[in-house]
């Protein structure tokens, strides 16, 4: 690890924050959401601290085997189901739950050679037009599935666009409702705003993503600040070089930045070919010997330049929170103009992780 630069998982934030999650859904079940490769965690590195979850949900067949492989015995969700057909007899091997959006994929399940019958997840359109059942063709594709041998128990399955706002699910659960009735059937609908915010959406099983990962669902940290909830990544590196700048020095590719006066500045083994986001303005927060300060100046592939004047102390090895407990990450995206979602899954490959 020569370069100084490195992410830290912390599985006591995991296992912390999905015991919040228990206590705001009391009565559902959690399907704990580890796709994009844990939103960047590394899911190899954090199922076991999330083994008082119900079931893992996730998008690649690869992840699900990889979890099988490790000895996971219960239920596991493909929140997408399958692409092909042929991807059936995987999923009958490895014992997976499918979520089912279109008709061409109730077909390939009937003419299936399963060794057992598949629990299925009916996906519907609450109205974020991606995939899904209309509302009125629920039923039907409901009693359809209901009717095939190679099916097991079967739940309404519904996602949110727009669970952070107060008024945010009342048009999708009227849409639930109406796809709903006449079915009397489970239900898993909560995402992560949902599951903190609207307890009327619970249901069966909640689907918890980024506040595992102790981020907001909303993308500004307040709004969880009096959850519990804990930031489950840091990312940390240290100043490799100092300048002292004149008024009028430019720092940076284009300059973007210039010293209005004298000023000490730091070069900081951090930049967008490790994840960092290349948007970031100056005026992002970043953390130096445990003092709040700046980025400034245009985010380069490798380094990061930080406002050194209110860190009196620092110097060469100094340590930086580029996010973490102290600089959260969604305050950084949000300089940014992002998520924080998107800088956990950017985090580059070339970073070394360890947990603790």
């Amino acid at each position: 690890m020569s370069r100084p630069i490195v992410a830290t998982i912390h599985t006591a934030a995991l296992r912390q924050n999905l015991a919040i999650v228990r206590q705001a859904a009391a009565n559902s079940r959690v399907w704990s959401v580890v796709k994009a490769n844990a939103y960047g965690h590394g899911i190899d590195r954090v199922w076991q601290s999330f083994s008082d979850t119900d079931g893992f949900a996730l998008l690649n067949l690869e992840e699900a085997i990889l979890l099988r492989e490790r000895g996971w015995k219960k239920p596991i969700l493909l929140l997408e189901g399958f692409f092909h057909r042929d991807e059936l007899e995987i999923i009958d091997r490895y014992r997976l739950t499918t979520s089912v959006h279109s008709n061409w994929q109730i077909k390939a399940i009937a003419e299936a050679q399963l060794s057992a019958p598949l629990d299925i997840y009916v996906k519907m359109n609450s109205g974020m037009n991606r995939l899904g059942f209309q509302p009125e063709m629920v039923y039907n594709a409901w009693q359809k599935l209901r009717a095939l041998d190679n099916v097991a128990e079967m739940t309404l399955m519904a996602h949110f666009a727009e669970a952070e706002q107060p008024e945010g699910v009342t048009v999708p659960m009227q849409r639930v409702e109406q796809a709903a009735e006449g079915l009397n059937c489970r239900r898993s609908l909560a995402n992560s705003a949902a599951t903190m915010w609207h307890p009327e959406t619970h249901f069966d099983w909640v689907r918890p993503g980024i506040i595992l990962y102790g981020a907001s669902p909303s993308g500004q940290w307040q709004d969880i600040a009096g959850s519990g909830l804990q930031p489950a990544m840091t990312l940390s590196s240290e100043i490799i070089g100092i300048q002292n700048l004149q008024a009028g020095d430019g720092v940076g590719y284009g300059s973007r930045y210039r010293a209005s006066a004298a000023q000490r500045i730091g070069a900081v083994a951090c930049g967008y070919a490790d994840g960092y986001p290349r948007h970031a303005p100056t005026g992002t927060p970043v953390m130096v010997d445990g003092v709040r300060t700046q980025t400034v100046g245009a985010v380069s592939m490798d380094m990061i330049m930080v406002d050194l004047t209110p860190c009196d102390r620092a110097g060469i090895g100094s340590k930086v929170e580029l996010w973490g407990n102290a600089v959260k990450i969604d305050d950084v995206a949000s300089a940014a103009g992002t998520v924080g979602y998107e800088l956990m899954c950017a985090l580059a490959p070339r970073v070394p992780v360890v947990t603790e």
